[in-house]
């Protein structure tokens, strides 16, 4: 198994930004994707952005060229960088990583709050 620790989310201004990580208890190098999802109330867990084939990324539509993933091997780290925060931003943000071997892992989830 993965454990993965999200953490960094809180409640922001809009337009604001704010970063999140996920350390995983393992080495990630290794892994086949990882990143970001999110779940807003009453809605369907949604893409966010993720790394999957190593370096590759991929992003979901309402946050392209706001957010930004990237990741620290050495520390076994994604981190998350928003910006220009929108209240519709405002879910739940869980951490993913899939292996081949095990499938899909999931972190317990930080909640992320836009709003003046």
């Amino acid at each position: 198994q993965v454990q993965l620790v999200e953490s960094g989310g809180g409640l922001v201004q809009p337009g604001g930004s704010l970063r999140l990580s996920c350390a995983a208890s393992r080495s990630i190098y290794t892994f086949y994707a990882m990143g970001w999802y999110r779940q807003a109330p009453g809605k369907q867990r949604e893409l966010v952005a993720t790394f999957t084939s190593g370096s590759r990324t991929n992003y979901g539509d309402s946050v392209k060229g706001r957010f930004t993933i990237s990741r620290d091997n050495a520390k076994n780290t994604v981190y998350l960088q928003m910006n220009s925060l929108k209240p519709e931003d405002t879910a739940v943000y869980y951490c993913k990583a899939v292996l081949l071997s095990i499938g899909d892992c999931w972190g317990q989830g930080t909640q992320v709050t836009v709003s003046s």
